[in-house]
């Protein structure tokens, strides 16, 4: 018997639950979720006492009350790409880890952000962003 719907359904129900999941995050889950996760960029220079690898919760109190509200503000204001993640894994791609920016004086004219296949050799990525890259630089 055949199903009462499409894979588009599926893929836009699952686009849908993603958005909400992101649509009012979870202040508080953002800090519990910050606990024991290193800083990436963090180096012994930045803060005299601690050490590379050193997680969210070792920071001060404020250091680490104003990188929640800053997580927070960059999470509500996301970009609803939903479609386009479910999208990707459903169609097996992966998004390549570079993207094309028009950058101007008063920030990106447009990001253009690609996903391929995984076995797509290295070296094709790379041509094809140069080439995209090239190609939308004729008309800037």
């Amino acid at each position: 018997m055949p199903q009462p719907y499409t894979d588009a359904d599926i893929r836009a129900e699952a686009a849908r639950q993603h958005a909400l999941s992101l649509d009012d995050p979870d202040f508080m889950g953002i800090g519990e979720r910050m606990n024991d996760t290193e800083i990436p960029s963090f180096t012994t220079e930045d803060e005299p006492g601690l050490v590379e690898g050193t997680t969210w919760d070792a920071l001060s109190r404020e250091d680490f009350d104003a990188a929640q509200r800053a997580i927070d503000d960059l999470l509500a204001g996301a970009a609803d790409v939903s479609r386009w993640a479910v999208d990707l894994g459903a169609d097996g791609l992966e998004p390549v880890d570079g993207q094309l920016t028009a950058d101007t004086g008063d920030g990106p004219l447009f990001r253009i952000h690609i996903a391929v296949r995984p076995d797509m050799p290295e070296d094709v990525r790379t041509a094809l962003l140069e080439g995209l890259g090239m190609e939308i630089a004729k008309y800037l």
